[in-house]
């Protein structure tokens, strides 16, 4: 959580320019700003730290819970059945043993019927059908299903055994023991129920019980519905837990990000609220640390700033008038130059040309400390631009140098000091550093009232190194690295683009396609106190 930032610095001159230069920009990327965020909340709420987590412990509930009900049902139903069958062939063979020494050999029919209905009645286990087989002769069978030749083949071997079978959309179990001889009485040989006999002991009779596995079959699926019932607690518990949890931890995150939006917005009192001492507590301390640091890193750099604009100002405005005077010297001896010595006369055009760049200097620094101190004041009028490119090129002499394209009128609104400033700097740019022909033509995009009056200004000289572009308008920035002498002050470009600002414009520079440079203005034409085209 962020606490209250102070309320913001008042912005530079420069800064309140600069964005009213880009107003028109932010206005017309709205729309594609909009479905930007719109997209960028998609893709948080799709594919962003609180769905992963959540969709992480979700499925990792729903792994465990489904391994551990599939272990849990596979170990129940294993462990019923196994009982189940276990049971019915031990109540089985002891019913047999109970039964089959009693029983003469070879048995007949009718005994075989009884020895089964004895073994199916009262003590016998749950509902079993019994069937009785002696050789080819057996007892009655009256169930729907028949004991499975396979086990039939087991235990006429000698062996009991059992078998889980299906049949009628039904589980069954059958069981199935073989009698063996086991000792000889007055009436015969005595039987009894064997597991496993010698093939010399078997007596020829076979017993075999079958029993439905509904009970166990409605068992295993009870326990089915309940280990389902508790994997689906246990993932709307995890997706519980994680909600809990994520929001735990991303509200410390996301309260980083939004303090690091702040900061990068230029509210550098923005600070976290620190609690506790786990990791996110340590990152939240290192990013106060940080931003602490850099506050007073900018402010330092602000203070030197600031002071040094202050040192050129004041510096400016103390040289100004000890300027004048010279200027106006120099020129009262540039009139009597030619009637001095010829070294003497060349010593003093050079005093004068040095005087008026430097007066040119000073202006431009005064220019651009009021710029920067806001009190650059914009006195905008009706202006027919057309008439004021022809205005500005004719006063400085070089309506002959510049080829035209301009139309018969263009009524604007803007400050004619500050246009002929900026056409002035343009112009004289392309004149001083580029080829002829230099053109200038003036046109209007977009319809009115929002129309835009776009001035270009060309060359067909070498153009600007890629390298310098990004640098054309910073102060005192000269791209002929050699020219570090010249009637420029290295300031031209940097006013003419603050002017531009100020009229909530700007200029662009670039590289023609052959070659030469290409300088772009583009103002708002602004609201007209009267009617015009």
């Amino acid at each position: 959580m962020t606490t209250p930032p102070h309320p913001p610095e008042h912005p530079s001159a420069e800064t309140r320019t600069r964005d009213a230069a880009d107003g028109t920009a932010r206005a017309d990327d709205r729309p594609d700003r909009a479905d930007a965020s719109h997209l960028l909340r998609w893709r948080r709420a799709v594919l962003g730290l609180r769905p992963r987590m959540l969709a992480a412990f979700v499925a990792t509930a729903a792994v465990s819970a489904l391994a551990t009900s599939a272990l849990t049902y596979q170990a129940a139903t294993g462990s019923t059945l196994d009982l189940t069958q276990d049971t019915a062939l031990d109540e089985l063979r002891r019913r047999v043993d109970v039964l089959a020494p009693a029983l003469p050999f070879p048995p007949t029919q009718a005994e075989l019927d009884r020895l089964a209905l004895r073994l199916s009645g009262t003590g016998g286990f749950r509902d079993w059908h019994v069937l009785a087989r002696y050789g080819a002769a057996h007892s009655e069978w009256t169930a729907a299903v028949t004991v499975p030749a396979a086990l039939q083949d087991t235990v006429g071997s000698g062996h009991g055994a059992f078998q889980r079978f299906t049949a009628d959309g039904h589980s069954w179990l059958a069981v199935g023991v073989p009698v063996t001889h086991t000792a000889h009485t007055t009436a015969g040989p005595a039987a009894t129920a064997s597991t496993a006999a010698r093939a010399g002991d078997l007596s020829g009779l076979t017993v075999y019980a079958l029993l439905p596995l509904d009970r166990e079959q409605e068992a295993t699926s009870t326990l089915l519905a309940a280990a389902t019932g508790a994997g689906a607690f246990a993932a709307v518990l995890a997706a519980g837990l994680a909600l809990l949890a994520t929001r735990q931890v991303l509200r410390p995150v996301r309260a980083l990000g939004d303090a690091a939006q702040a900061l990068a917005q230029g509210r550098l009192d923005t600070r976290l609220a620190v609690s506790g001492h786990d990791e996110l507590a340590q990152l939240s301390k290192t990013f106060n640390h940080t931003a602490r640091t850099l506050q007073g890193t900018i402010e330092e750099l602000r203070a030197v700033e600031s002071q040094g604009r202050r040192f050129a100002a004041d510096v400016s405005h103390e040289l100004r008038t000890p300027l004048a005077a010279m200027a106006a010297v120099t020129d009262i001896l540039d009139e009597d130059a030619e009637h001095l010595p010829a070294d003497t006369a060349t010593a003093l055009r050079m005093i004068s040309n040095e005087t008026g760049r430097l007066t040119r200097l000073v202006n431009d620094l005064i220019e651009i400390s009021r710029m920067d101190a806001g009190a650059a004041p914009l006195r905008t009028e009706d202006v027919d631009a057309a008439e004021a490119v022809r205005a500005t090129l004719d006063l400085r002499g070089w309506s002959d140098r510049v080829e035209l394209d301009l139309p018969a009128a263009l009524p604007v609104r803007l400050d004619a000091r500050r246009f002929d400033v900026i056409v002035a700097n343009l112009a004289g740019n392309a004149l001083r550093h580029g080829r002829p022909p230099v053109r200038l033509s003036l046109t209007t995009r977009g319809p009115r009232p929002e129309s835009d009056l776009v001035l270009t200004v060309t060359d067909r000289g070498p153009g600007i190194p890629p390298a310098e572009l990004p640098h054309l308008f910073d102060r005192f920035y000269k791209a002929d690295r050699a020219r570090t002498r010249s009637e420029g002050s290295g300031l031209g470009l940097a006013i003419a683009q603050e002017n531009a600002r100020l009229h909530g414009g700007f200029i662009e520079a670039a590289n023609a396609p052959g070659s030469g440079a290409v300088f772009t203005l583009v103002l708002p034409r602004g609201p007209l106190t009267k009617d015009a085209p």
